[in-house]
């Protein structure tokens, strides 16, 4: 089953699911995520703080909080136990998969992509609702699947046993070393024996996700039979990765949470640039 709806099926459902607001955008961008929720976005949804709603502990960007503050920071949201959920983002796709991985690492399963975002839904030139939200809060219970999440550790080992393929979402310069890190003090290059598939060539340019043919063409050198890591640079893009491939019938994905940011900056992690 797809974890994708179209604006199309969103608009016929308002009514029926939760919808999260899950924009995003680079720092050089300078655009203001929580701002650009109010002056527009889809009737009923409310805006998930990626950079918030997050371990604010750990020095690394948007990583994985505890269940128990997971629970609080969603159900203060209005998203309860057993509802379905669909999230969105401001550029079509590009923040809302993490979001939805995110949920379904806290153990909420109901929980879909919506196609093209809010670009794709304001094109078609459906309803939009401005201000604030003031949700009534729900109770939501998190559990963390360890399956879909890896860390550290665990990357190191699958670098040493080769146990799983490693894929990395960011650009071909910045994988071989050829682009400067974004992020002060980290290194250029890629872990031994990971792969390349950047994010952009599963995205159409209509902000879509593209069809299964040319997704698995794009993972022509990924066994979607073997286990696989998604990794990028901090964690969100990873999510594209990792949603892309579910759609294609990889069933062992997980996301190494810390992404090169942290790999790039642990000088015990081996390291490829070229």
């Amino acid at each position: 089953m797809s974890n994708l709806v179209s604006s199309q099926w969103l608009e016929a459902h308002l009514g029926k699911v939760r919808v999260v607001d899950a924009s995003w955008y680079m720092p050089d961008e300078k655009r203001q995520p929580a701002r650009e929720f109010e002056a527009g976005h889809i009737p009923g949804a409310v805006f998930f703080d990626i950079d918030g709603i997050a371990d604010r502990t750990s020095g690394l960007p948007h990583m994985l909080p505890t269940p128990g503050e997971f629970s609080k920071a969603v159900g203060a949201l209005g998203i309860g136990d057993g509802e379905m959920v669909v999230v969105y983002d401001g550029s079509g796709m590009f923040s809302a998969p993490r979001v939805w991985w995110t949920l379904k690492a806290m153990g909420h399963n109901d929980v879909k992509v919506l196609d093209g975002g809010f670009p794709k839904w304001k094109r078609e030139g459906r309803a939009v609702e401005t201000g604030p939200t003031q949700p009534a809060a729900k109770f939501f219970t998190a559990i963390r699947e360890p399956a879909l999440v890896r860390d550290f550790d665990d990357v190191m080992g699958i670098v040493k046993d080769n146990t799983a393929q490693i894929v990395d979402a960011r650009s071909p310069g910045r994988f071989l070393a050829e682009e400067p890190e974004p992020r002060a003090g980290v290194r250029g290059g890629h872990m031994p024996g990971a792969l390349n598939v950047h994010y952009r060539k599963l995205i159409a340019e209509d902000g879509t996700l593209k069809p299964p043919d040319q997704l698995r063409a794009a993972f022509d050198a990924v066994n979607p039979n073997r286990p696989i890591v998604t990794t990028c640079g901090s964690g969100l893009t990873a999510a594209i990765l990792m949603l892309a491939l579910d759609e294609i019938g990889a069933s062992d994905v997980a996301l190494y949470d810390g992404s090169w940011t942290e790999w790039g900056s642990r000088p015990e992690a081996p390291v490829v640039a070229r």
